[in-house]
């Protein structure tokens, strides 16, 4: 899996959690609430709770706000019934788009994601019309400094990591979505501490953009990334600007 890489995508996502806190810290404690009822609220038995909780992290979410959210879940308070739905598509010069959704309307969140698509140069596919070009993978992002190369592809092979390739000041671990927690766990015991560890949609090649499909890709995920049932959107674009 030498080569995919997933670290442009997650850059431009933390980007837009410090620009947009609020709305983001909204759509996690909705994952959280959702991975809670459906898994239970202890995390040593729910791997995609722990996932959603260490977003929430990431974000700066507060202790206590998480611990409400999961306890919303685990003990059915949230009222509503959320469906998880992917939508795919194609925007200008070609890129591809795979917008992952928590949802409690169907028809109207299928309405508006469609209607950024329209609106940013874009076209809605059908389900699996872009899928194929991706792989879903966990993700591991590490800082390089204090860490030498033999030391992290030793420990995240042995732990079931896929493969590690630098990039940008960065390790990235890859490794099967069911493989994630394992070795993050193996990493941290070893004081070895990702900034990142999520499972996201990597692709399998890029699509170069630049100009004005540079700033259509850019309009239409920031379209994106603003819904409230939008949870992440990932593209298989490379900006050239």
């Amino acid at each position: 899996m030498a080569g995919h890489s997933a670290w442009k995508n997650i850059k431009r996502r933390k980007a837009v959690v410090d620009a947009k806190r609020g709305k983001v810290w909204s759509k996690v404690g909705r994952a959280i609430s959702v991975a809670a009822r459906a898994g239970g609220g202890d995390v040593r038995f729910n791997a995609t709770l722990r996932l959603a909780i260490d977003e929430a992290k990431a974000a700066n979410m507060p202790r206590d706000t998480i611990e409400k959210a999961v306890k919303k879940g685990a003990g059915g308070l949230d009222g509503e019934s959320f469906t998880t739905i992917r939508y795919e598509g194609y925007g200008a010069g070609g890129v591809a788009v795979i917008v992952e959704c928590l949802t409690s309307n169907l028809n109207r969140t299928a309405g508006d994601i469609r209607m950024a698509f329209d609106k940013n140069g874009g076209n809605l596919g059908v389900p699996g019309s872009v899928a194929f070009g991706f792989q879903l993978l966990g993700v591991i992002v590490i800082d390089q400094s204090g860490v030498s190369e033999e030391q992290l592809v030793d420990l995240a092979i042995a732990a079931g990591a896929e493969d590690v390739v630098a990039e940008d000041g960065i390790w990235q671990i890859t490794t099967l979505p069911g493989s994630l927690a394992a070795v993050r766990d193996a990493l941290e015991a070893a004081g070895i501490h990702p900034s990142e560890a999520q499972v996201a949609w990597v692709p399998s090649t890029s699509v170069d953009v630049s100009g004005e499909h540079a700033v259509q890709i850019t309009k239409l995920s920031d379209a994106l990334e603003e819904h409230d049932d939008v949870q992440k959107v990932f593209t298989n674009a490379n900006y050239l600007d």
